[in-house]
Parts: C-alpha cells; structure tokens; sequence
C-alpha cells in the first residue's frame, strides 16, 4: 500500500470517528457541514460607555470655567473629565460600625449600631500613550487631577473661597457606579524610569495655512514629555448633602433605584 493511500485511510479513521460522535450527541452533520464549518465574530448590541470616569456634573457652572478656551484641558471636554483607557483595579470598602457594649455577667456583648459608611475607593488604572494625541491626553488628565484637588484660592474671583469641587464617579454599568457624587482625596502618578517619553505641545489644529508668526506662536507653545506606560491612582469618598440624603430609601436602593440619572447616585 502506498503512503498516499495509508494517509487517505488514516484520515478517513478519524474522520468517521467525528461523525459517529456527533450522531451519538444527536447532533445533525453530515461531511460538508464539517468541511465547510466557518468561526465568526459576534458584534455586541450594547453600546453603552461603561468605562470608568471622573467627570465635572453635566450642566454645572463649572464645565465652561475648566475647559473653555483652554487647550490644556481640551482632549477632556468631550467628557467634561477623563476616563482610564484601559480597566482599571478598584478597591470598594463597605462598613457598618457597631459599638460593643459590655454586660455584667455575660459571655457576649450586645452590638449598638452606630453607623454606616463607604471607606475612600482606590482606583488604579495603567496610562498607555503611543503618539502625540495620546500624550496630549495624559497631560491634561494630570493637570485635570491636579485642579480638582485644590480649593478656589487667590486671584479667583467667581468661586474665591469655594473647597475643591464634586465630580461624577461612572463606570461599569448602571447599578454599579452611575453618577456618584465624590471628592478626590489623593491622586498619584507613577514616572517610571525604564520606559519611553513622547514629546507633545498643548496645542490643536494644523499650522498649514497660518502665518509665519502664527506657526511661530504655535510652535513655541509649552512643551511636555508623557511617559510611554505609567499607573494613575486616585482615591475618591462619595459626599452627599443633607437634602439628598432625605431622599434615601433602603427599599429603593435595594430595588436599584437610586442610581444616577434623575435619583442621587448612592452606592
């Protein structure tokens, strides 16, 4: 027998042996079903932004105070803030506090509640930038972070005084962050020294068209050098006034009522 016919026996052994197993399974099949089987990619339906952000409230005074005719902010005025590129690692803290009240000749104390609380949340996400564009994001997500971490102090005049402001904490769908109210307590950023830096200017559009002193302007605008990879960890509490917490219900919020939107964010 020839080594062509014994590879063709071969084949056809194992080839029966599938066929014999999917009619086993009940499986309808037949040679060609096999033969031309093709894999495809299934599109998901869901458009929904699930990504996790940290926004300035829509419709507040503030949108235009931060970002109009400011390119440093610029790349973050779509979303009134910034989101982590990729997913970041959060660390949620829940607690509920009871004071232990110790009885005269009693094994076990009795537990007084005291109160509830959501410790500070850490949310640890990894910055990728790969061209200029990217860059321009990390810069102003820095600066972003930066701002919101400081009280209206000095020259301001609108808000002189005012503490540092709220954001809308989102992500991960509608009944797990969708709209929090939260300050940012602490933010880090990681400068690692065995990676990269890309180069980039704060400026947008082109210079094709402008005038020597405009390309010069432009040009000479400030420059900045954004690491290739870096971590960016910040750590926010959710804060809720007096008012809004007249609003809550636990039978609601465990119905997953009281989410963003029209209703407070709770968590």
């Amino acid at each position: 027998m020839g080594l062509g016919n014994i590879v063709k026996n071969v084949a056809g052994s194992y080839l029966n042996k599938t066929i014999s197993r999917l009619k086993g399974a009940g499986i309808p099949q037949g040679e060609s079903r096999i033969i031309n089987a093709q894999a495809k990619w299934s599109g998901r339906n869901d458009t929904k932004d699930w990504r996790v952000k940290l926004t300035i409230p829509q419709g507040s005074p503030l949108e235009g105070h931060f970002f109009n005719n400011n390119d440093l902010l610029k790349p973050l005025q779509e979303y009134n803030g910034f989101f982590f590129p990729l997913t970041p690692s959060m660390i949620i803290q829940h607690s509920a506090n009871y004071n232990a009240l110790s009885q005269t000749h009693s094994n076990y104390p009795f537990q007084a509640y005291q109160n509830s609380q959501i410790d500070q949340m850490n949310i640890i996400g990894e910055f990728p930038v790969q061209n200029s564009e990217d860059a321009k994001y990390w810069v102003a997500t820095v600066n972003f972070l930066r701002t919101v971490t400081k009280m209206f102090f000095g020259k301001e005049q609108d808000y002189k005084g005012n503490p540092p402001p709220i954001l809308h904490l989102s992500g991960y769908g509608d009944h797990m962050f969708d709209k929090v109210p939260v300050i940012a307590q602490s933010f880090n950023v990681e400068l690692r020294s065995d990676h990269d830096y890309i180069s980039t200017k704060q400026m947008h559009g082109s210079i094709k068209g402008l005038s020597p002193d405009e390309q010069n302007t432009l040009l000479s605008s400030p420059q900045t050098w954004a690491p290739t990879l870096s971590t960016v960890s910040v750590g926010v509490v959710p804060v809720y006034s007096r008012e809004s917490l007249t609003k809550f219900s636990l039978q609601e919020f465990a119905r997953g009522n009281m989410r963003g939107g029209e209703q407070i964010g709770f968590i």
